[in-house]
């Protein structure tokens, strides 16, 4: 009976400790999820763009009625005085309550204050939709760098591996005479230089995993790794002109700019209406009891409407000025948009180029590698049949670990590019994230 206890508990701390590992196991969707909620950069975007949609609101404002009411009260104290008769005191207190309405009939400035104000949050909206494809890049950016700082520090331990090998092989063939001091310090200079570069790799791995948890908010052991069952063949690739129509039509940068084009041609408008006349209906009740010493001790109940008409003569060539400063903007985003129009189109072709070099990458590397595999085969048969020795085959494994790593490489870089070139489109949506994260299989431990 103490046995089985004992084995219940044992049972029950081990798994205890797998639904641990297995809740900071990371995949990316789960990675995208946090990003969503943490991401400092994400949720600055998210409040930005929520302010700048009240931009049109704000302006709206200014075409709607404006209704006001005013209540004033106050105790007056004086004299009145009458030619030829002595002064008698005027002592009375007065109340004044009055609403009045404001409604804009003519008013080219609040017009084009209002088409301003939905370019604007148009504006805001395209820069989010950009920043919320961009947060998918960053993300993905940052798992992939994990990876492959995981793979270097495996690499440089593999590294070191042969090399104290052959520090032993060279150590003991100077004891018996058949090696030389010189071959001895050569290897201990190259064994020292592998454990810095082992230091060297743990910094690097920290400070990828640190600014990955800076996105997720989340602390982790394991992440998912790339199936070797992925092949590039499974993503389908359009022609570059498919995707170059697609980019002028729906890059953030440039689908923002053309707002922020839009909004600096109505800030000429906008400006150019200071000539312009304004006409407002006005209306407004009052009621006023003893309003002044005229009317003390009498109450007055009053109702108006009627039309204002507001002309501007000469406002000291202020008009004028904030006109020309408005078109020399306009100029200026006019240019921003063609640069960026450049900076697009150049970006577009370098990660179409990346995706397409990357693919006969990845093939001529899956070559290497199986031909490093064959070579470690091989020199495991040699060792059996006492021609090698274990730090030839060392040596092997080493080749075709860095062969795997500059493989995986290869891929990240590819699935990168891939992700890179939609979000230059315009087209990058979370089904590209999905479909990325359908080729990356559980058991990437940062800490094997």
């Amino acid at each position: 009976m103490a046995f089985t206890r004992i084995c219940h508990k044992t049972a029950s701390v081990l798994l205890f400790f797998v639904l641990i590992n297995s809740a900071q196991a990371l995949s990316l969707l789960d990675a995208y999820e946090s990003a969503l909620e943490h991401d400092p950069v994400y949720r600055s975007a998210i409040h930005e763009n929520e302010a700048g949609q009240q931009t049109e609101a704000i302006n709206f404002a200014s075409l709607l009625p404006n209704l006001s009411i005013t209540h004033t009260q106050s105790e007056n104290t004086g004299t009145r005085t009458f030619s030829g008769q002595p002064s008698a005191p005027l002592n009375f207190s007065s109340q004044v309550s009055s609403l009045s309405l404001r409604q804009p009939l003519l008013n080219m400035e609040a017009v084009a204050s209002y088409r301003q104000g939905q370019a604007d949050a148009n504006s805001s909206r395209a820069r989010f939709s950009g920043q919320s494809q961009q947060l998918v890049v960053r993300l993905v950016e940052a798992y992939f760098e994990t990876l492959l700082t995981q793979d270097h520090l495996k690499f440089a331990q593999t590294q070191l591996d042969s090399l104290e090998e052959l520090k032993n092989v060279n150590e003991q063939m100077l004891l018996r005479g058949e090696g030389t001091t010189t071959d001895v310090l050569e290897t201990q200079s190259k064994h020292a230089l592998a454990q810095a570069r082992i230091i060297e790799a743990q910094d690097e791995l920290d400070v990828a995993q640190l600014k990955l948890e800076s996105i997720t908010g989340r602390q982790f052991t394991q992440l998912h790794r790339l199936s070797d069952y992925f092949q590039v063949n499974t993503i389908h690739l359009p022609d570059f002109e498919d995707w170059r129509a697609l980019a002028l039509d729906r890059n953030a940068e440039l689908v923002t700019q053309r707002h922020i084009l839009r909004s600096s041609k109505e800030e000429i408008r906008k400006s150019h209406a200071g000539h312009a006349p304004r006409v407002d209906l006005v209306a407004s009740i009052s009621r006023n009891k003893s309003a002044s010493f005229v009317t003390a001790n009498q109450d007055v109940e009053l109702a108006s409407i009627g039309v204002e008409v507001n002309l501007p003569l000469y406002a000291g060539g202020r008009v004028n000025a904030i006109t020309s400063q408005a078109k020399a903007n306009y100029a200026r985003a006019e240019a921003d948009l063609d640069a960026i129009t450049d900076q697009t189109l150049v970006e577009l072709r370098k990660q179409y180029q990346l995706v397409i070099s990357s693919v006969r990458r990845i093939e001529s590397l899956e070559l290497a590698v199986k031909s490093a595999k064959l070579l470690v085969h091989a020199t495991k048969k040699s060792i059996q049949g006492g021609i090698r020795i274990n730090l030839d085959l060392l040596d092997a494994q080493q080749q075709l670990f860095q062969s795997q790593l500059h493989l995986a490489e290869a891929k990240y870089n590819f699935l990168l590019a891939y992700l890179r070139l939609n979000l230059t489109a315009g087209t990058l949506v979370l089904e590209d994230l999905r479909k990325i994260a359908s080729y990356f299989i559980p058991g990437n431990s940062l800490t094997e």
